[in-house]
This record gives structure tokens, C-alpha cells and sequence, in this order.
């Protein structure tokens, strides 16, 4: 190992002093409803039929609900676990809105650390009591979050799960994650045969709860030793043969990238993070990316077993050298393909519907007039910080919720060249403005607008977005959606003024 890589090493300890998940569970309880003592700790069966999340659904342009983020025992992979979760379930329940829609969400914490909440992708305020991510919860306090859903919000697949600096990862892989869906009424009609939920996370158990991981892995980013859908472990779903069913997945691992595809199903994509696509486009893979998300249209043309899978992604670890080999395992992107769920068609065919050809009209900022410029740069900054050998940075600065680092004016249309002088992927998130991709690495992205708020940069690269600023003053942020490296520093602070 180089004097640099072992600088890199030594600089990811501070992270040890923080509160890890284990840390977390020395206070574990039961969680609501009561503990789990039907299950085992040790390993449970695979290719059990797949439970979806709870789903609970506003009612006349409102809806009032409790999440008790707490820690005890769940039902994870199959065993009794002690975790962290939402109402005692991982995922947590299914949140579906309509625009215009008021939401009064009471976070009730029983962690035993502190913590708060960030609905990803929603496109609300980030002020006060609404999508503000610098409130923090203490343990054994409540705080009521309140939204209000634009009338124009898309329809889509958004999630929450905490965000509170220096403990994201180690909350979320400890299990605190939980969907949300946007459903219009003008939206374009799916011929469908049902609708699937599938939030796919990642985790390593400890006997029977969720490991600590080392300050190695969280300076690569971690990724668990199982992969789960809904919790479970490569459960099961049935489909007719021949017919199309809907699938809602959202990347939710802290650190893994997901490359999808399947060994017998038919892939239509119809919409990713900010929405639905244009047009239904056929693809034999989707790439996401830590906090992206995807809506597939699913056929299965013949009777049998099939499976979903993710390949391996390198996400840059190679290019750590001796480093990057040190992490294989639980934090290298994976060396094999993964199972995530099976798919059975059995039964009598079906004739799918035809589609329609056009699913949304979207804005597309290519031919606006522009009011500003940037370039954010996202690196590894050696002797950055209190003694510590590498600082994760943003224009070479790491996180500080007292500092504004960029301000923006409402009613304009900026465009940013986001560059990565790292030798790992980074996928860059910003909150409240959804961004369209120009390009990457200076060649143009052509065809229908590109929208998403995760966006990959890989290594040694860069990608040119436009962020149309319409609404919503105040304070938020923009950072690295490995959310080891947010917790290290790599996040900044964005206000939009009148």
C-alpha cells in the first residue's frame, strides 16, 4: 500500500468516533407492534412470494401520518433482526400523494441518536417544518414535517429516509427507508396487469443484526454482503405469461450501483427520477445509481422461471490500485451478478394492450437563454479537515451547514458543469430542482430530455445540467449520494434568494 492510500485510510477514521447502526442498537427494543419471536436469527428461506409496504394513501387532499423511526427487531432477509426502521418495517410504509396535496407527517424518534427526514426527488420547500434538511430530531422528541405538493408536481417514484449529517449511511443501511408515489389524474393510462413496489437495499448482518462496518469501507462508500427487495432476500413474484405488469424500483442502497436486467422479461422503461419519459423505450438494461429510481413496464413472453438481476458495476474502486483491491468484497461494486428477485410465469397467456405511443410532453431547457454559469468540482482533497489525511470536497471545501457556498436567484435557468477529479464515481444529487442533462464529458446528450436528481459522474469525468429555478426560497443542499461520502464532507449548501 502507497504513503497515499494508507493517508487515505487514516484520514476515514474520524468516522469511527461517530454513532454507527451498532452503536444505535445498544438501546434496541421491540418495535411497534411488538417483537418478532416467530422468526429465527439464523438464515431465512429465499423465494418467498414478495410482500409489498404498507401503502398508505391521502384522502381528499390531505393526509396525516406517524413514522416512529426506531430501533429493534424486524423482519429482514428472512430472519429476526435488530435494525433500525419505520413503523417497524423495512421498507417503511408506501406514502401515495396527489398534487396539490397537504401532508402532515409526525417523525416520532426513538433511536436512541438523532436524526430527521428528507423526501427525496419531491419537488417542495426547503424551509422551516416542510423538506428541511438541517432540522435535527432528538432522541425521544417528535417533529411535524409539513408539505404542500405543488398542483403541477409529475406524477412518479420518490422516496424518504433520514438525512441528518455525519449518521445518513449508517441510518439508512441500518434499514430507514420508505416510498412515495405521486399519482395524477390526467396522467396517461397504462394497460397494466398490476402494479409492483420494489425498494431495493443493501446490508451485512452481524448474527442477528446489522453490522458495523470499517472506516475502510465507508471511505470507498459501503455495500452490504445481501441485497434485498422489500426486505427480503431474492423473493418471488408471479406474472401471467404474455401480460405486462408495472414495476416502481428505487435504488435505496447507501453505496451500490444497480445494473438491471433480466434472463427471459421484456423491458419497457416509461420514466425514471423526475417522472415519465416521452415515450415507452425499450432496454435490455437500466443503470441506477444510489438514490435513482425507474418505472418498468414487464413482459414475460413465456411460461417459466426467470430471474432480475443486477450485474456488477465498477464504480471506480479499480482505480484505487492497491487500495481498491483491499475493499473487494463489501465495497467494491460487486464481482458477480446478483439475484434480485424471481419471476414465475405460469398460468394461461395473456395478450398484452398496446400502449400508447406518447407518455409526456417534457420541457426542455436546450433552446432557453441562460442567466448563469458554473462548474462544481467534486475530489479528494489530501490534508483537509482536523489532522485527518483526505478530505471528500466540494470545490474543495468539505460540508459546513453554517456556509453558504452557492446562491441562486429564483426565475432563472443556470446551467452547471459538474466535474469529478476523483478516481471514483460519484452520483451528484441536488435537492428541491430537478436537473436535465446537457452532457457528458462534453459530448452532447441528443433526443428527449434527460431529467433526474441523481446524476453519475464517473471518474476523471464531467456532465453539464440545467437546473430551471422557478420557486422555492431558502436553504438546501447538493452532495454525493454515496452517502458515506456526503457523511465525509462531500455536500454543499445552495440558497435561492428573490
Amino acid at each position: 500500500m502507497t504513503r497515499r492510500q494508507a493517508l487515505l485510510l487514516a484520514g476515514a477514521g474520524v468516522v469511527g468516533a461517530g454513532v454507527g447502526v451498532t452503536g444505535l442498537l445498544r438501546r434496541w427494543g421491540s418495535p411497534p407492534g411488538g417483537p418478532l419471536s416467530s422468526l429465527s436469527s439464523e438464515p431465512g428461506p429465499t423465494g418467498s412470494a414478495l410482500r409489498e409496504p404498507e401503502s398508505i394513501a391521502s384522502e381528499g387532499g390531505s393526509l396525516h401520518v406517524t413514522l416512529t423511526a426506531a430501533a429493534g427487531r424486524v423482519d429482514l432477509a428472512g430472519r429476526s433482526v435488530r435494525a433500525l426502521s419505520y413503523n417497524g418495517s423495512v421498507p417503511g410504509p408506501t406514502l401515495r400523494l396527489r398534487p396539490g396535496d397537504r401532508v402532515t407527517l409526525d417523525l416520532e424518534n426513538r433511536l436512541g441518536a438523532a436524526t430527521n427526514l428528507h423526501v427525496h426527488g419531491l419537488h417542495v420547500s426547503p424551509e422551516g417544518n416542510s423538506d428541511n434538511v438541517f432540522v435535527h430530531v432528538e432522541e425521544g422528541e417528535a417533529f411535524r414535517y409539513e408539505y404542500e405538493i405543488p398542483r403541477d408536481h409529475p406524477a412518479g417514484t420518490f422516496w424518504y429516509h433520514p438525512h441528518l449529517h455525519g449518521l445518513v449511511a449508517d441510518q439508512l443501511f441500518g434499514g430507514m427507508v420508505g416510498a412515495i408515489v405521486i399519482e395524477r389524474d390526467d396522467a396517461v393510462s397504462l394497460p397494466v396487469d398490476r402494479e409492483r413496489m420494489l425498494v431495493v437495499t443493501d446490508v451485512t448482518l452481524d448474527g442477528d443484526r446489522v453490522a458495523q462496518v470499517s472506516t475502510r469501507d465507508r471511505m470507498m462508500g459501503r455495500e452490504g454482503d445481501l441485497v434485498l427487495v422489500n426486505g427480503q432476500l431474492k423473493p418471488t413474484v408471479t406474472v401471467a405469461p404474455g401480460g405486462r405488469e408495472h414495476w416502481r424500483l428505487i435504488n435505496a442502497c447507501t453505496s451500490r450501483f444497480l445494473r438491471l436486467r433480466t434472463d427471459g422479461a421484456e423491458f419497457l422503461q416509461i420514466a425514471g427520477d423526475a417522472g415519465l419519459l416521452a415515450e415507452p423505450t425499450p432496454v435490455e438494461r437500466v443503470l441506477l445509481a444510489p438514490g435513482n429510481r425507474t418505472e418498468l413496464l414487464v413482459r414475460v413472453p413465456e411460461p417459466g422461471r426467470h430471474r432480475l438481476l443486477a450485474e456488477p458495476v465498477d464504480r471506480g474502486i479499480a482505480g484505487m490500485g492497491g487500495m481498491g483491491g483491499m475493499m473487494r468484497g463489501r465495497a467494491a461494486g460487486g464481482e458477480a451478478t446478483v439475484t434480485l428477485l424471481h419471476v414465475e410465469a405460469t398460468g394461461q397467456a395473456v395478450q398484452p394492450v398496446e400502449l400508447p405511443p406518447r407518455l409526456a410532453d417534457l420541457d426542455d431547457l436546450r433552446g432557453l437563454d441562460l442567466d448563469r454559469e458554473r462548474r462544481l468540482t467534486m475530489a479528494m482533497a489530501m490534508g483537509m479537515g482536523m489532522g485527518r489525511g483526505v478530505g471528500l470536497t466540494i470545490d474543495g471545501r468539505e460540508f459546513d451547514a453554517a456556509r453558504v457556498d452557492t446562491t441562486v436567484r429564483l426565475g432563472t435557468v443556470e446551467e452547471w458543469t459538474i466535474i469529478n477529479d476523483s478516481p471514483m464515481d460519484h452520483p451528484f444529487h441536488l435537492h428541491v430542482w430537478p436537473m436535465q442533462v446537457l452532457a457528458r464529458d462534453g459530448r452532447p446528450v441528443n433526443g428527449s430530455p434527460q431529467w433526474l436528481d441523481v446524476v453519475n459522474v464517473a471518474a476523471r469525468t464531467s456532465v453539464t445540467v440545467r437546473v430551471r429555478l422557478n420557486d422555492f426560497p431558502g436553504r438546501t443542499v447538493y452532495h454525493c449520494h454515496i452517502l458515506d461520502h456526503e457523511d465525509l464532507g462531500m455536500m454543499g449548501v445552495v440558497e435561492a434568494t428573490g
